[in-house]
């Protein structure tokens, strides 16, 4: 069974991050620039939280506040799940649907060492599940 290591390892390892004091406005367009769904949110270089998408449409847009002077720690989710790298992505996938998140903080001692989104997930379980055909396959065809 894949772990989260592993789904790491496929990735691109860049963590993006924005500080609690800077403007929603530029986690928005931090976003939007590297096609991502979240950030998260270190100060002094620990995590204090996650500001997603869905932050910003329900707390800034619904909320008839303004990007620009709102400050990413009025809107940031500060009860951060994180996982491990040991963690299997069956047991993440069960998180994040429980939990009903997309992305997932990876640590190891207090450092986030990368962010897995149920897209990451879903191609390791699609890659998996192909892996499995392939070999069945291979030995029904002899």
């Amino acid at each position: 069974m894949t772990n989260i290591k592993q789904v790491l390892g496929e990735k691109k390892r860049r963590i993006l991050s924005i500080e609690p004091d800077d403007s929603v406005f530029n986690a928005v367009k931090m976003m939007a620039d590297n096609n991502i769904g979240s950030l998260i949110v270190l100060e002094n270089g620990n995590l204090v939280g996650i500001v997603t998408e869905r932050d910003y449409s329900r707390k800034v847009i619904l909320k008839g506040k303004s990007s620009p002077n709102t400050a990413v720690k009025e809107i940031m989710s500060t009860q951060v799940i994180c996982v491990r790298p040991e963690k299997s992505v069956k047991e993440c996938m069960a998180i994040m649907t429980e939990k009903a998140i997309r992305h997932l903080p990876v640590v190891v001692e207090g450092e986030v060492i990368g962010v897995i989104s149920i897209g990451d997930l879903v191609k390791s379980i699609i890659s998996d599940q192909q892996f499995i055909i392939d070999q069945l396959e291979h030995y029904i065809a002899g």
